[in-house]
């Protein structure tokens, strides 16, 4: 560990001490807004001082395992231990490294997910449609919750686009790499030569932001309408203008909600989406013009980039930013999605380290 790094994280676990003497004063308690915020701070910088703690602790048995190791009756057993307390030193340097890095506010948010069809006609709707499902299995598997706020079908199955809800614990900061250019490479249904086409799907990934951090929209910048909701629902949605269209005049943007039977449900959830694609855009422009060397721009909103390629005559995936090919195809269109994931977040970390490193 560098001294530099050494000084960040004592200043770190000083921070957790004083909120920790903070949170028992009368005029803190009496505050609510105040504790809350200073135990949310408190319980992120809860594993820096737990993991430093255990740091210093093993510094010190591997000096005492250092001075038994003088004694012959004793160097055999001291060597295992000198041998153990460098490697667990060694994954406590990495941890910490890890946890020095700067948190995402928006990595517990739950987010908005938007798939849309590229290239490719028919097939790349049935394409998207896959990558929702993909998707929709791997929030089960984490036992979030999908809500589906806008879908338009395509013609021989899959969508046109769809939007969704996925609220869960974690949700943003385990899928914010999926955002970009989806291509598949296989034989479509409606091909009836068996020749492979090459299609392709955009992926949005937007968090959803409290309100506190939404940007600021301008009530006479919008263009609010009202519509008849379309596919199942039976009667109600056919005798209904509850579904609502709201466009941001400035930008273009365009956002619908028709989920709801409720024109004041569907009209604050397609609020919420429209200050979370307002925002990314903003956020994106900024992160692209800080970050263009970066292997993974996350939140730079550039969807044009290919980021995926999915092989279905070789059952192969590859992920052209961090160049990882699995042969698991099958497997990851069933939502099974942890080891892409996991891979691109330890990238995002090695970035992340390097940058700490250089700073």
């Amino acid at each position: 560990m560098t001294p530099s790094i050494r000084r960040k994280l004592e200043t770190l676990v000083e921070r957790h001490e004083e909120i920790g003497l903070l949170l028992a004063q009368p005029d803190v308690l009496a505050d609510g807004v105040r504790f809350r915020e200073l135990s949310r701070e408190y319980a992120q910088l809860e594993p820096v001082a737990a993991a430093l703690r255990e740091h210093a602790a093993a510094e010190r048995e591997l000096a005492d395992a250092r001075a038994m190791a003088d004694d012959p009756e004793l160097a055999e057993l001291a060597a295992d231990d000198v041998a153990r307390l460098t490697a667990r030193l060694a994954e406590l340097d990495g941890e910490l490294q890890i946890l020095l890095l700067p948190k995402d506010p928006r990595d517990e948010a739950n987010l908005y997910l938007e798939v849309r069809a590229g290239t490719g006609g028919d097939e790349a709707a049935i394409f998207a449609g896959d990558l929702f499902r993909m998707y929709a299995r791997y929030a089960e598997r984490r036992r979030w919750q999908v809500e589906i706020l806008s879908e338009s079908p395509g013609e021989h199955g899959g969508y046109k686009e769809i939007v969704a809800r996925v609220e869960g614990k974690g949700a943003y900061s385990r899928l914010k790499f999926e955002s970009g250019t989806h291509r598949v490479q296989r034989v479509p249904e409606t091909e009836s030569q068996g020749r492979i086409h090459t299609s392709a799907a955009t992926v949005a990934i937007l968090p959803e932001l409290d309100e506190i951090e939404a940007i600021a929209i301008n009530p006479a910048d919008l263009k609010i309408d009202t519509f008849r909701a379309s596919g199942a629902g039976g009667q109600h949605v056919n005798k209904t203008d509850s579904a609502i269209r709201i466009t941001h005049l400035p930008t273009g943007t365009v956002v619908e909600c028709q989920d709801e039977r409720s024109q004041h449900k569907n009209r604050a959830r397609a609020m919420s989406l429209l200050q979370a694609r307002l925002t990314d855009e903003a956020q994106s422009k900024q992160a692209a013009a800080q970050a263009q060397e970066r292997r993974l721009q996350v939140g730079s909103g550039d969807r044009s980039q290919r980021i995926r390629t999915y092989n279905f005559p070789q059952g192969r995936i590859t992920d052209h930013r961090v160049n990882l090919t699995l042969y698991r195809l099958p497997e990851i269109m069933q939502g099974d999605l942890d080891e892409l994931v996991d891979t691109l977040t330890r990238e995002h970390q090695a970035d992340e380290l390097q940058a700490l490193g250089h700073g």
